[in-house]
């Protein structure tokens, strides 16, 4: 108690500690958002609630890694491990995804479950269970007399995790693939009436999103570290940030993202980093919690 409590008291007594923690919560939030913002394709148009989700983060992490020690330039490891991840999640949607969409939720939840599980053993098997993280050879700048420092790295990271939203919403608004992608969300049925091949669709979409978690893994292990086993926690920030903030609702889902990112971060400072992805989960049933209130009320209203 002691040490929660000069924790807390450090925050008021130090404003700039605040500083940091946004800071820091900002730049990792902004790679939290981008993996919602796939989840949410995958959940509004196929209606799949993808519990791999991490997974392919960790997935492209790992290509990024594993290309940076075969002499690859780590920054090109993003791009390079967004088309691994497209054509792994093309694949996967092949075999199994395709054969669950139109199942109910319980069978989509208990494939995509399997799946992680998968994943994560031939992660293990195939690059050990300890912890991986690629080294920038980078500078850090400091601001406000050194006691906020912004790694070059993390800048970078969010940059490019910035960048590859932007297109992403770009593709959507502008391209044709984009419009029968927003076609097929609003009414697979009526999108089929009118000529939309929604198998395409769904597996354009799916490989997309394996792509952008790719990316976003690729980025993630230049930043931070990576585990076979690290991708549950990607998969729960992702269910929080596309829950809290809807589907189709990408201003909430960057909101959202960013909010997460700082809540981890006051929260490994107030309780400690164990409890760190502690803090995801308490979000992650506190929202649950919210849209269950929301729901009987409108329940009620209605009668």
């Amino acid at each position: 108690m002691e040490q929660l409590a000069s924790n807390l008291s450090l925050l008021f007594e130090f404003p700039v500690v605040n500083v940091k923690i946004i800071l820091d919560g900002v730049m990792i939030g902004s790679l939290f958002a981008l993996v919602a913002y796939g989840l949410a394709l995958v959940w509004g148009v196929m209606n799949v609630k993808n519990l791999a989700q991490g997974d392919f983060v960790i997935t492209g992490g790992y290509v990024a890694w594993w290309l940076s020690g075969k002499g690859l330039p780590p920054l090109l490891g993003v791009p390079a491990a967004f088309v691994v991840l497209w054509g792994i999640g093309w694949v996967i949607y092949k075999l199994v995804i395709s054969r669950v969409i139109e199942r109910d939720l319980f069978t989509s939840l208990l494939a995509t479950f399997g799946l992680a599980i998968m994943i994560a053993q031939l992660l293990n098997l195939m690059f050990g269970s300890d912890t991986q993280s690629i080294q920038l050879k980078y500078d850090t700048l400091y601001f406000l007399d050194g006691f906020v420092d912004v790694p070059i790295a993390k800048l970078i990271g969010v940059l490019m995790a910035v960048s590859m939203a932007a297109a992403v919403v770009i593709f959507m608004k502008t391209s044709r693939m984009g419009q029968a992608i927003r076609a097929t969300a609003q009414d697979a049925r009526a999108a089929r009436v009118l000529g939309i091949d929604t198998d395409q669709v769904y597996a354009f979409t799916f490989s997309l999103n394996s792509a952008i978690c790719g990316a976003a893994g690729a980025i993630i292990v230049m930043v931070w570290v990576i585990q076979p086993f690290y991708g549950i926690s990607y998969s729960i920030r992702a269910f929080v940030i596309v829950t809290a903030a809807g589907l189709g609702n990408l201003p909430g889902v960057i909101v959202a993202g960013l909010g997460i990112g700082a809540a981890e971060q006051y929260g490994a400072h107030i309780f400690g980093i164990g409890y760190q992805q502690a803090v995801a989960v308490l979000l992650l049933l506190l929202v649950l919690m919210v849209r269950m209130l929301q729901q009987r009320r409108m329940r009620q209203s209605l009668k």
